[in-house]
């Protein structure tokens, strides 16, 4: 997630100047041969633009599609936030007995466990997503190549050693650490650590847990159909092919400073629709692991800070920094 209060304009450029260059280059041959060779070929703009229209509609509704699929994901992240505080204040308020302390700081830690193993899993590549991009932060390919091992040394400091074998081959290690929370806290209830009621209480937030962590896995194995995001790219390319002939017919091409500035005015037009695409392109997967990302290793960290301070634990670790304007 990008922190600062606008992208800078050149910063925006170096990210999309792959269809500026080509479609500069593009109209550059097209008004060069117009201007060298004897004949003369142009389409008039008006059907042009009407493509256009067209296009800018359909790349309006896929961005639209896709923010909604990033503002969704965002707003799972805030209801595990929410049901996470909630749990940690029933933990610290239910638990009873002499041994509260110890139970109380298992409970949460292995909560903390929970969402790890969640946050490696959404992060994992998936064929459609983004392997690569230009940012300096970590991508999803990235965290991919060291998934395994990373997850393990993280979930050593939160669970002991024969939780973590026992996950060690599950398909889906996130569901299996609630279900450990689960049986957990059935036998609390069964040592009369707590009663019923607040048992019940227990097993309605590992409902929420479930819930939410279905809802990511919504978003993160189910792509933004694919139909959709590759008409707008083909529609927006075979529009941007259309474009340095339509210059041709308002600008001409009867010396080199119209050339040159046909073939900029047409490349700039290439940029502007190929950059709608690419926004919502890169909006489509709010778990990628890119820099366009809902920042959960950042959320998770608040909440581990939260739930830890409510056991005043030691050892607490500082808040995820934003590096060059980034928040992961």
């Amino acid at each position: 997630m990008y922190t600062k209060r606008k992208y800078g304009f050149f910063m925006t450029l170096d990210w999309s100047k792959k269809p500026l260059l080509i479609g500069l280059l593009y109209s550059l041959i097209i008004f060069l041969a117009v201007y060298f060779l004897p004949f003369y070929f142009k389409i008039p703009w008006q059907p042009i633009s009407v493509i256009g229209i067209a296009v800018a509609f359909y790349l309006g509704f896929k961005n639209n599609s896709s923010y909604d699929r990033t503002w969704e994901a965002r707003k799972i992240w805030g209801s595990i936030v929410n049901n996470s505080r909630t749990f940690g204040a029933a933990v610290s308020a239910f638990v009873q007995g002499a041994d509260a302390p110890a139970i109380k700081k298992e409970l949460l830690y292995r909560h903390i466990a929970w969402m790890t193993a969640l946050r490696y899993q959404l992060r994992r590549a998936q064929p459609w997503e983004h392997s690569r991009n230009g940012s300096k932060n970590p991508t999803a390919s990235e965290v991919t190549e060291n998934y395994t091992t990373s997850l393990e040394t993280e979930l050593k400091a939160y669970l002991p050693d024969h939780e973590i074998s026992e996950i060690h081959e599950s398909a889906n290690r996130a569901t299996q650490i609630l279900k450990i929370q689960s049986e957990r806290l059935q036998q609390l209830r069964d040592k009369q650590y707590f009663e019923d009621f607040r048992h019940m209480e227990f097993h309605a937030l590992i409902t929420t847990f479930y819930e939410d962590q279905g809802k990511s896995e919504r978003i993160k194995n189910f792509p933004f159909p694919r139909q959709y995001a590759s008409t707008a790219f083909w529609l927006c390319l075979i529009f941007c092919a259309f474009v340095p002939f339509g210059m041709l017919d308002i600008i001409g091409a009867h010396s080199l400073l119209l050339v040159a500035f046909g073939s900029l005015l047409s490349a700039v037009i290439i940029w502007v629709f190929f950059l709608m695409e690419m926004i919502g392109d890169y909006s489509e997967n709010p778990f990628e692991g890119t820099y366009n990302d809902v920042p959960i290793t950042s959320i998770a960290r608040a909440i581990e800070i939260d739930l830890r301070q409510m056991i005043n634990d030691t050892d607490i670790p500082a808040p995820v920094q934003v590096e060059k304007g980034f928040l992961m």
